[in-house]
């Protein structure tokens, strides 16, 4: 599965303009080129240099990502399509987990970028479904936080999960705001949806 949303975020990227690259995604300050060389950057990164990220950034998983975004800063869309051809399938901490990491990070980047340049698709339920399944004890990307006492309801798949007040709408757009995602929880219905909006938003500034 991890191999095949490689592949599809690949043919996604070989159509690509320089424009497209450039835009942002929906990761905030990341372009769509610096999350599509995110997707392989533990792979290139490897256990050796993967551990001494983690150790540095004090085991903080988006200090870490930003350091592999100033590691791959030089990489350009060629380097980058041709290191994804060479790594569909995953390899060190993308690996974990019987590759569910690999899965639920390929399948959601893939959507930041989709989403930013809106370029809809329709996700196979075969890869859907195991997502929302691991991205529910991803506790790594911070998901069992946001969702804890709230039922989810995949109106297109009939997966459920969890009790408490209801959060529903398609399977993708659950699974990208159980990541966080504001563009996708809007498209969230349900007494649920506004705890998980609120538990998404970013901390209030100074001037805010």
């Amino acid at each position: 599965m991890v191999r095949d949303e490689r592949a599809d975020l690949l043919e996604l990227l070989d159509q690509l303009t320089a424009r497209q690259w450039a835009a942002d995604s929906l990761c905030a300050g990341w372009s769509v080129r610096d999350v599509a060389a995110h997707v392989i950057d533990y792979d290139i990164a490897g256990w050796q240099k993967t551990i001494r990220r983690l150790l540095s950034a004090s085991f903080s998983l988006d200090q870490a990502n930003a350091g592999g975004g100033i590691a791959n800063a030089h990489l350009t869309p060629d380097e980058i399509r041709e290191l994804l051809a060479q790594h569909l399938s995953p390899r060190g901490l993308t690996a974990v987990f019987g590759g569910r990491v690999g899965l639920l990070d390929a399948l959601v980047h893939h959507q930041d970028i989709r989403r930013a340049l809106d370029l809809p698709r329709t996700i196979p339920p075969a890869r859907l479904i195991p997502a929302l399944n691991f991205a529910r004890v991803a506790f790594a990307a911070g998901i069992p936080r946001r969702i804890r006492g709230l039922h989810l309801v995949a109106t297109d798949l009939g997966w459920t999960a969890g009790r408490g007040p209801v959060v529903e709408g398609s399977g993708e757009a659950l699974l990208m705001g159980m990541a966080g995602r504001q563009h996708a929880i809007a498209e969230l219905h349900g007494p649920g949806a506004g705890i998980l909006a609120r538990r998404c938003a970013p901390p209030p500034t100074l001037t805010d």
